[in-house]
């Protein structure tokens, strides 16, 4: 067979991104602390690229009236999107975005070099000078890690005397200690572990069983417990002799801590001979026990988040402002850009006339990124004032079709915009998909949010009789009173989901 070469001409269409649309889609979905970090390596990398002084945007002078002050205070909160922060109030249709604001599925394909637009970009105002007794805190204080409860236990038994042959057994017994305080090894595994057939004498199990009940009295109460039982007891040992109902305390707990674990009380109460008000006494003792001891120490690091979107109120129209405090400002150095030379192709002229290409990019791609996050933040605002005003109940179904449709980009731009941002509101602080959710249909034809239905079982819940709470059963049928039909199945996912127990674990004495 002969292969010949020929030439064949075909008529398609390809989507192609060019590197400046892929960096604003990228940027586009970074989280605030990522970002930061872009703008820092950016400003590491290219020379062109440099933060603004602060006293460029000096704060202008008090105003005469109350008008003019929050001209002025919206003057300095001007972030990186626009030129003024968009508000309404419920008798408009919304703020009215023109066409001048460029979306990252918009950006031109070539930028020239002589450019006309502003080369500095603002993210943030100037921040306020900060306290010089902010830079007194203790470093250490602040950037030391957590003590963890190994340590917390490594540190009283170094207090301890021991002997050498008890310091042993005391640190096998510390490798068995789980996070929550309990010994997840059992005494004769422990023990068979630390047994030497050679040694002249064999360590026993009472030496085990002796240096646990020692270390059963280290800080915190109920640490070295082998089960919830014990380590109840343990805690109820250390309380003082004369604490009332602490006998009793120790009869539920010895005896009858599984019809306890069921709420079985009327059982309870006819085994113990216990009266009702008493029973209800010797349980109030009971719950303020820790049943996790380890927990008081062996706490995660919180996880602070920075809002991107700030929401308040403001003459009773709900205002939105992208956060001045997330990213530094930056703009083109001047004296850089000052040494390009038109004519001239050198290497390093056409070094610096690619970074500065790079650098108006960057800023460009920038102020797109917050324009967009702006204009989904406000639409959401906007669709969800009754969650604003009244709170969870009052959500409204959402989805990011609806907010797509509303910007006009799609629906994958609206997924980056609100993944891993987060918005500040009165009623606290949310990420961006919090406000979107699936509905459930009503009676009378209309749609009720996911969010707004798990408001409303947590309210039912919440004002139910402790002696006789409500099954998922009973509260599908109230909300079905209310004209929303949620099957008891979807009423037991939404309730789980709130890590809320079933109505036979909620049951408890008045």
């Amino acid at each position: 067979m002969v292969m010949k070469a020929s030439l064949q001409l075909k008529l398609g269409q390809s989507l192609t991104m060019t590197p400046q649309l892929q960096q604003a889609i990228r940027l586009l979905q970074l989280s605030t602390l990522d970002l930061q970090q872009e703008i820092q390596q950016a400003l590491e990398s290219n020379p062109m690229l440099e933060t603004s002084e602060d006293d460029d945007n000096q704060n202008p002078e008090p105003a005469d009236n109350e008008n003019s002050a929050a001209e002025t205070s919206s003057s300095e909160e001007s972030a990186t999107a626009a030129e003024s922060t968009p508000d309404w109030d419920e008798s408009e249709n919304g703020p009215d975005w023109s066409s001048e604001t460029d979306s990252p599925d918009t950006i031109p394909d070539d930028l020239p070099v002589d450019t006309a637009w502003d080369d500095i970009y603002q993210s943030a105002p100037a921040s306020s000078a900060r306290n010089e007794d902010e830079n007194d805190n203790d470093f250490e204080t602040r950037n030391s890690p957590t003590e963890t409860l190994h340590d917390h236990l490594q540190w009283q038994l170094n207090l301890t005397p021991l002997s050498e042959r008890d310091q042993a057994i005391a640190h096998a017994l510390m490798d068995a200690v789980d996070n929550h305080g309990y010994l997840t090894s059992p005494l004769e595994e422990i023990h068979s572990g630390m047994v030497d057939e050679s040694d002249e004498d064999p360590l026993d199990l009472d030496e085990v069983e002796a240096v646990l009940h020692r270390l059963q009295h280290f800080d915190p109460p109920g640490v070295f417990a082998r089960d919830l039982q014990e380590c109840l007891l343990i805690q109820l040992n250390q309380l003082p002799p004369d604490t009332p109902w602490l006998a009793q305390a120790r009869l539920v707990i010895t005896h009858y801590i599984n019809l306890l674990g069921n709420r079985d009380y009327a059982q309870l109460l006819r085994r113990s001979r216990l009266k009702e008000d008493q029973l209800r006494d010797v349980l109030a003792l009971i719950t303020g026990l820790n049943p996790r001891p380890g927990d008081t120490l062996d706490q995660a690091e919180p996880d602070y988040v920075i809002p991107d979107v700030i929401v308040r109120k403001h003459n009773e129209r709900w205002r939105v402002e992208l956060n001045p405090e997330i990213a530094p400002r930056i703009r083109v150095n001047s004296s850089y850009a000052s040494l390009i030379k038109r004519a001239d192709s050198s290497a390093d002229n056409t070094y610096l006339r690619d970074q500065l290409q790079e650098a108006k990019w960057f800023i460009k791609s920038l102020q797109s990124r917050n324009e967009t996050l702006l204009k989904v933040a406000t639409r959401i605002v906007e669709h969800q004032q009754g969650f604003l005003d009244h709170g969870e109940e009052h959500m409204k179904p959402l989805i990011l079709s609806d907010i797509a449709q509303a910007v006009e980009m799609h629906e994958s731009t609206i997924s980056r915009v609100t993944t891993q941002k987060y918005m500040h509101t009165p009623r606290g602080i949310f990420e961006l998909k919090y406000f979107f959710s699936s509905h459930v249909s009503t009676d009378e034809g209309g749609e009720c949010s996911s969010t707004a239905i798990r408001a409303m079982i947590k309210k039912l819940i919440a004002t139910e009789t402790p002696k006789k709470p409500l099954s998922d059963s009973k509260i599908a049928a109230m909300l079905g009173e209310q004209g929303i039909k949620v099957a008891r199945r979807t009423v037991a996912k939404y309730r789980e989901a709130m890590h809320i127990p079933p109505s036979n674990e909620r049951k408890r004495l008045v």
